[in-house]
């Protein structure tokens, strides 16, 4: 092994098809469901999205770790003694942990191996947001980007990953501390559906409200055809939870109206998923700020 290796975790939410065709190690998280723990393996190895949110529909709550250090230890040291250097790309550190524990692994692995260089960048983003700077990253290493020019790219180009997104039952993010608990349950009876993004710091905020599902689906490509940047030449990137038939109906949306050289649809894994819940919509793309 030679060079560098893009190391990401598996809240990125990349279908595992791609995340392997970008040659991408993925790291992934743990979270617990239904009494029982599993680690968020992108290809659902231990359990599938759909029988995932289908134990959130049952009124199952899910609970979520960080990565911790010895597991980045773990993965981390066999890249470093094949002679490889690291980038790291991570969940937002506004949202988890992860961030920092990297930080934690990279400082007592540089003492063993000096040799060798990490870079751990807190990318701020989630789901396929994340996903979709793991993929311009993997895109810009194919053209000969050293490690270092990667790792300005990656802290640069983050800043400029929108996220927008809208939930079907916004009890979820107030179950994981992700929005204030103010009216919730009274918006999830009165279908109100909220539109939310996540800003520069990696934090969830919120924009507006719509009526309906529809209404919904276009608020956020009416968001993405206001702040997507001409200049970047779009990827688009779709998540869902467990609701393909509406993600499709997105990225049709998206695809009429921004004409973006790529779409890709994936679920929300479980890790985000604990937080979003069943019928989230996501739509990531580059815009001129976030």
């Amino acid at each position: 092994m030679a060079g560098y290796v893009i190391l990401t975790d598996s809240s990125c939410d990349l279908p595992a098809d791609l995340a392997e065709e970008l040659k991408l190690q993925v790291i992934p998280l743990t979270f617990s469901v239904g009494g029982e723990s599993y680690r968020n393996y992108l290809d659902g190895r231990e359990i599938s999205t759909e029988y995932f949110y289908a134990l959130l529909r049952q009124g199952r709550t899910a609970y979520t770790s960080a990565v911790n250090v010895e597991t980045f230890r773990t993965y981390m040291e066999p890249i470093l003694t094949a002679g490889a250097d690291i980038l790291f790309l991570s969940f937002s550190s506004a949202l988890s942990g992860t961030f920092q524990n990297s930080l934690a692994a990279a400082s007592m692995l540089a003492q063993q191996y000096p040799e060798r260089a990490i870079r751990c960048v807190d990318t701020r983003c989630a789901s396929l947001g994340q996903g979709l700077l793991a993929y311009l990253a993997a895109e810009r290493r194919d053209e000969g980007a050293s490690l270092d020019e990667l790792t300005a790219f990656a802290e640069e180009r983050s800043r400029h990953i929108c996220h927008w997104f809208t939930v079907d039952d916004p009890r979820y993010l107030k179950r994981g501390g992700r929005a204030a608990p103010d009216n919730s349950a009274v918006g999830a009876r009165l279908h109100v559906e909220p539109i939310l993004r996540v800003d520069e710091y990696g934090c969830l905020v919120g924009a507006e409200k719509v009526r309906g599902r529809k209404a919904a689906m276009r608020a956020l490509v009416d968001k993405a055809e206001a702040t997507a940047s001409p200049a970047f030449g779009q990827t688009v990137f779709i998540s869902h939870g467990d609701c393909p038939g509406d993600a499709g109906l997105l990225a049709d949306m998206v695809r009429a109206r921004l004409r973006p050289r790529r779409v890709t649809v994936n679920p929300v894994g479980p890790v985000i998923g604990a937080h979003s819940g069943p019928g989230t919509l996501a739509l990531f793309f580059l815009g001129e700020k976030r």
